[in-house]
């Protein structure tokens, strides 16, 4: 008898299955399908915003806050969607959904602060994508302003991914966002040089790079007596993008035109004077 019992409950399991296959099935079918096409909607809904933003001509910067902010809000509305379709109640969804909620917000305070110093960063603008910003120790292009994290590109091509919430909080030099851009050079020459001469060398040189604006005028100054020349410091205005080439080529211009007028850029040197005591040679 053990054996036909052990069949009949078998047998019962079997359409307890089958029952329930036929019961659920179609939910979960339904719940699959739904996640399935609710995922290509939210494709196809964040690309028509990209291309919005894009013919508004919206900055990249809240662009990019836009996308992924629209894609996090599509995502939570969606797996509600399939949980709701799964049989489980609204309240009950809401109600864990803000236990979770609570308990995730407790373990991603930094994710949350993340979040909120990007949202400070796109309301004040301190900044852009495509600006060169110094920051954190870094220096480099804004590549992208995220939910969470700006990414910077330094000028070895590496790219270093910043939390928001530090930036939001930080001091943040924008190298980009004056047009133009003050140039400063240091040279020094012997002493016993004319200074007069010296200031027009360094002018007329100047004046041969059409880079170089001439309002503010470009300046030199005598700003210091070192230890072994006469100092000088050289300001003039270039539009930003132009200012280390302007530098570069305007410190070997400078130092050619000093050969040509046989201006001396002295070495380091001290003075020695040893005393013998009398009667010693």
């Amino acid at each position: 008898m053990e054996p036909n019992l052990n069949l009949q409950e078998i047998n019962v399991i079997k359409e307890k299955a089958i029952e329930m296959a036929f019961e659920f099935g179609p939910v979960l079918l339904k719940a699959i399908i739904l996640l399935v096409i609710g995922r290509q909607v939210i494709k196809f809904l964040t690309r028509l915003l990209s291309n919005a933003l894009e013919k508004y001509e919206i900055d990249p910067s809240l662009s990019t806050f836009f996308k992924s902010f629209l894609s996090a809000v599509l995502w939570v509305v969606l797996l509600i969607s399939v949980a709701t379709t799964l049989g489980m109640q609204m309240a009950s969804f809401v109600a864990i959904l803000g236990a979770a909620g609570l308990a995730v917000g407790l373990a991603l305070q930094g994710s949350l602060s993340n979040f909120a110093g990007g949202v400070l960063i796109l309301v004040f603008k301190p900044f852009r994508v495509g600006d060169t910003i110094e920051t954190q120790g870094q220096l480099g292009s804004v590549e992208s302003i995220d939910i969470l994290y700006t990414k910077i590109r330094i000028f070895d091509n590496r790219v270093v991914t910043v939390p928001n919430g530090a930036l939001a909080n930080n001091m943040i030099i924008n190298l980009s966002q004056k047009p133009t851009r003050r140039v400063e050079m240091k040279v020094g020459v012997a002493y016993g040089t004319n200074l007069k001469k010296t200031r027009q060398v360094i002018l007329d040189t100047l004046k041969k790079d059409e880079r170089i604006h001439e309002d503010p005028a470009p300046v030199v100054y005598f700003t210091n007596f070192g230890d072994s020349s006469l100092d000088l410091t050289i300001r003039c205005w270039v539009d930003a993008a132009d200012l280390w080439p302007v530098y570069w080529d305007n410190m070997e211009a400078i130092n050619e035109a000093f050969e040509a007028n046989d201006i001396t850029i002295p070495f380091p040197q001290r003075d020695v004077h040893h005393f013998y005591p009398e009667g010693k040679k």
